[in-house]
């Protein structure tokens, strides 16, 4: 199956600021810009020459009774949007929900660029090469195996267009025998759910599950956080799968799946945001540092798209930054220390 290739969005706006942030975010979101224009600078042939799936027209200055905005209604057959209006500061508390309104509404009129995660599998399935593995400290070689029981601590997985390679690698390089559990949060077309497991974890010691309602993460594991509804933990720990399903756009919410996580592990858990789009988890990353949990994320240039680890980073979340086999280190050390 080969790749859906990414929208066509032209965006008409009349400030500077508003432009350049439109551009980082629809880029960051895995949209194609094909025009990002004043429309002082536009005409008719200007708007009849763009090709574009989706036009977004954000205009302060002038009323949408326009003679540009006629001639566009007159010319288009594609979608008009009208903006959000003035776009939050990139790291303001607003921003996340300013984007989350955006997004959802070009989702639904054309499509989800996290479409594109699912026929990404076949290459991560047709691979043949095993990885070295990070060396087991011996403080965790010698101490008691715990694999199959309730993991005291957990940690989130989290990413988008990428992610399935970037956590393959982590998972590749990292030792079995670690006192830990994960939550896999994976933006990802319903239809590849299932083939999730398979493709992630092939090479890797670690057992890499569908969620269990009532059951606990446990060490060993890798529990893939579903894409329907909200996973959610009970007073003891154990998952929960709601009725609700989770909040748009995105599915799984990792900004969600990290309030829950946090609220039942508080300092036992830990974020590791690997390659995506957008700022899924900047919302809830102030909280989870509240608790006490970590938050690292994987290095720009080793990520098809750093939109989602670049915000938690700019934003000040970050505390670890490193590529997938880096970071799988820099767990087992931290584990290895833990028993000291």
């Amino acid at each position: 199956m080969s790749e859906k290739a990414a929208a066509r969005i032209a965006v008409i706006a009349d400030t500077s600021l508003q432009r350049h942030v439109l551009q980082h975010a629809l880029a960051g979101n895995g949209y194609q810009v094909v025009l990002n224009s004043d429309p002082a600078r536009l005409d008719d042939a200007a708007l009849e020459a763009c090709e574009t799936d989706l036009w977004l027209v954000d205009l302060a200055q002038q009323s949408e009774d326009s003679a540009l905005l006629d001639s566009l209604l007159e010319r288009t057959n594609a979608p008009v949007l009208f903006g959000e209006g003035h776009a939050p500061e990139r790291h303001s508390e607003h921003y996340p929900r300013w984007e989350r309104s955006l997004f959802g509404k070009l989702k639904r009129l054309i499509g989800d660029p996290a479409q594109a995660v699912g026929p990404s599998l076949d290459a991560l399935l047709s691979e043949a090469q095993r990885p070295p593995r990070v060396d087991l400290p011996q403080a965790l070689a010698q101490s008691p195996l715990q694999a199959g029981e309730p993991a005291r601590q957990v940690w989130l997985l989290a990413a988008s267009l990428g992610g399935p390679a970037a956590v393959k690698a982590f998972l590749d390089a990292l030792p079995g025998g670690l006192p830990a559990g994960f939550l896999y949060a994976q933006h990802i077309d319903a239809a590849f759910e299932s083939r999730l497991p398979q493709a992630v974890g092939r090479h890797s010691q670690w057992h890499v599950n569908p969620v269990r309602p009532g059951d606990s993460v446990r060490c060993g594991e890798v529990v893939v956080v579903p894409i329907g509804n909200e996973l959610r933990f009970d007073e003891d720990s154990l998952m929960q799968v709601s009725t609700q399903s989770w909040p748009e756009p995105y599915a799984p919410s990792i900004d969600q799946m990290m309030l829950n996580l946090a609220q039942q592990f508080g300092r036992h858990c830990g974020v590791i945001a690997f390659s995506g789009m957008g700022s899924d988890g900047s919302a809830a990353a102030a909280y989870v540092r509240r608790q006490g949990a970590e938050i690292w994320t994987q290095r720009a240039d080793t990520c098809a798209c750093p939109s989602m680890p670049d915000s938690l980073r700019e934003a000040g979340y970050s505390s670890l930054t490193g590529d997938p086999r880096e970071l799988a280190g820099a767990l087992v050390a931290r584990l290895a220390e833990a028993l000291n």
